[in-house]
């Protein structure tokens, strides 16, 4: 936070303190009506900072620092105080030079060059001094720097012109004092503004707004002082009427008086208000001088910063990669408890029908594992109806993984998914990693499911043809199913023979057919179960009606693909639109996290969230409806 001493226009240079506002030209020294001056201050993280210029001091005696008293709210608080010496701040001031013809009258041109000269050589080595002479365009513009012999021989290629673009040239003089450290603007010129395209308004609002003081030297011309009176008030800065003959003596006056500018310090008190009146007492040879100030220091810190930052031993990179190990290492402890020493699926259906004497010796050895304590725990957690139904799922998408095992897989998932997501950007996105935990593996099931359904429905033409060629050679129902098992694909071929297993344990071979149907939800499995009901029931060739299915299910697998194909559009637009908006949060989530945070930290953000998903899901769900045909 910077802050300048508002009590009255500053008297003289006031130098240039860190990140701040500071005036370099003021009058001259007849003009001078205190001391000592407060001409800076700032309050960074409870230190408190200011400039005190002491020039004014009669008889210019010898100001010792270690006598300098601060008071706040006529407390005394301990201090420190010291010469401002190169490197302590930086300190920027930008020459607006006029230019113009009108400059040759009685030599004005050359005793305002001769007075910039005689502050060159006199300021300090550590102040950066820029250059910006105007005619009715800009000249060559020297950028700030602390090489004043730059600015002392670009000085002296000036050429006079027509025109006066003061209010353009002050706009540029603002740009080169940029936005660091202390920075001042003087404007030399004797006339006023014949052609800018800015406005004094303009002007006197980005200085204010940037904490850029303005000093003007307005050579022998009333109106003009008249006119520029405005834009130094309203900076902090003054307009000073000086004579041409004066003017050197003013700029030596201001380069001497930054070498005598004190840099105070002290530890905001904790029970300081927002707003204090600061005071500064000065000892020299036997007399005090004081100058006071009504300013702000801003809201002092809720709690103080016990531990200082330091630099991370893991980057971000590394923190990604422990997360992935991690990852990965729990799903590698998984997996082996899973995938260890157990049974294989086929194990585990024949143990049910071996009953208690033929798998106890299994089931002793399993309970001693992690696994094994792990699934028998889910078991007695996972009521028959659920299970049921999640079994009936596993089988249709093709996994070996029982009910239990399943879950347990589940919850490992979304709680990893939860945690890494903490980890990595807070518990906002834990939250949405623990959904897209919970989510997740249901729609990889349902895809999969959906892939195998695909290809299982793919081969159903074929499959009827080689049962009904079975079927005239002589072979019965089981045989003809068994001749597809040898000699079919993956996954009819799995499925038939798990109806096969069941005909030859005792279920009848076409409730054995319908189960096939029942996990795959096949509806064209289940007509061609029912048509060989009937046939068994009412009698008929079998084969020629397995024929007439197969036929039929070739017409109508080529409509279904040809529907799809016409429908393509559709869908992918579905998708593209379903999918950009999340897309584009999770992209901002990474790129600019703040542009979007406030949706997830605010409840109307969070509102805004539900609104959307709900309207969301709605046009995805309209969509998908509008694009699918049933065939």
């Amino acid at each position: 936070m910077n802050l300048r001493h508002g009590s009255r226009a500053p008297r003289r240079a006031a130098g240039l303190l860190t990140s701040g506002l500071f005036v370099l030209f003021a009058t001259a020294p007849a003009h001078a009506a205190d001391e000592v001056n407060i001409d800076h201050v700032e309050s960074v993280d409870g230190t408190v900072s200011m400039v005190v210029a002491v020039d004014g001091i009669p008889g210019d005696a010898a100001v010792d620092p270690a006598s300098v008293r601060v008071e706040v709210d006529g407390r005394a608080v301990e201090s420190s105080a010291k010469s401002i010496a190169a490197g302590d701040v930086t300190r920027t001031t930008v020459l607006v030079l006029d230019a113009s013809n009108s400059m040759r009258q009685g030599d004005k041109f050359a005793s305002a060059t001769a007075a910039v000269d005689a502050f060159l050589a006199a300021a300090p080595d550590d102040v950066r001094i820029g250059l910006v002479p105007f005619a009715g365009d800009l000249g060559d513009v020297i950028e700030p720097t602390t090489d004043h012999a730059s600015v002392r021989a670009a000085l002296a290629e000036i050429t006079l012109r027509k025109g006066t673009g003061v209010y353009d040239a002050m706009a540029e003089g603002l740009a080169q004092v940029g936005t660091d450290g202390s920075r001042s603007l003087l404007v030399l010129s004797d006339g006023g503004d014949t052609n800018s395209a800015t406005t004094l308004e303009v002007v006197a609002k980005d200085a204010q707004d940037g904490g850029v003081v303005v000093d003007v030297v307005s050579l022998a011309n009333p109106k003009n002082a008249e006119t520029m009176s405005s834009l130094a008030e309203g900076t902090g800065g003054q307009v000073i009427p000086a004579e041409q003959g004066a003017l050197e003596s003013v700029f030596s006056a201001q380069a001497d008086a930054l070498a005598q500018q004190l840099l105070v310090t002290f530890q905001r008190p904790d029970d300081a208000a927002d707003e204090v009146n600061l005071g500064v007492t000065v000892d020299a040879d036997g007399s005090s001088y004081t100058d006071s100030a009504f300013i702000s220091l801003g809201a002092a810190s809720s709690a103080p910063d016990l531990v200082s930052s330091g630099r991370s031993l893991v980057g971000t990179p590394g923190m990604l990669g422990g997360a992935l190990a991690l990852a990965l290492g729990l799903a590698g402890i998984l997996a082996v408890a899973i995938a260890g020493p157990n049974r294989s699926s086929a194990d585990r259906r024949l143990e049910a029908y071996f009953g208690e004497s033929g798998g106890a010796k299994r089931r002793g050895n399993a309970s001693a594992d992690l696994r094994g304590s792990a699934v028998a725990m889910t078991d007695k957690m996972v009521s028959k109806d659920l299970e049921g139904r999640i079994s009936q799922r596993l089988a249709g998408a093709g996994s070996a993984l029982t009910a239990s095992e399943w879950l347990l897989l589940h919850a490992a998932i979304a709680v990893g998914s939860a945690l890494v997501a903490f980890l990595l950007a807070g518990p906002p996105m834990g939250a949405l990693g623990l959904v897209l935990g919970l989510v997740g593996p249901w729609l990889y099931l349902k895809v999969r499911h959906s892939r195998r359904l695909n290809a299982f429905n793919g081969q159903l033409a074929e499959t009827l043809g080689l049962m009904a060629g079975g079927l005239q050679a002589g072979l019965s129902l089981p045989q003809a199913v068994d001749s597809v098992v040898r000699e079919g694909n993956e996954p009819m071929a799995g499925e038939l023979r798990r109806a096969l297993v069941e005909q030859r344990l005792g279920v009848d071979i076409t409730d054995a057919l319908e189960g096939v149907g029942e996990r795959m939800q096949s509806e064209d499995f289940s007509w061609i179960v029912m048509a060989i009901r009937i046939q068994r029931e009412v009698g008929g060739n079998l084969a020629e009606i397995l024929h007439t299915v197969a036929d039929t299910l070739r017409e109508r697998d080529y409509l279904r693909r040809q529907v799809r194909a016409l429908s393509a559009e559709g869908r992918l637009s579905g998708y593209i639109l379903t999918a950009l908006p999340p897309g584009l949060f999770g992209y901002m989530l990474f790129a600019n996290p703040e542009y979007v945070e406030v949706l997830y930290t605010t409840v109307v953000g969070w509102i805004l969230l539900g609104v959307s998903v709900f309207l969301l899901g709605l046009g995805g769900f309209a969509m998908a409806k509008l694009a699918k045909v049933e065939v």
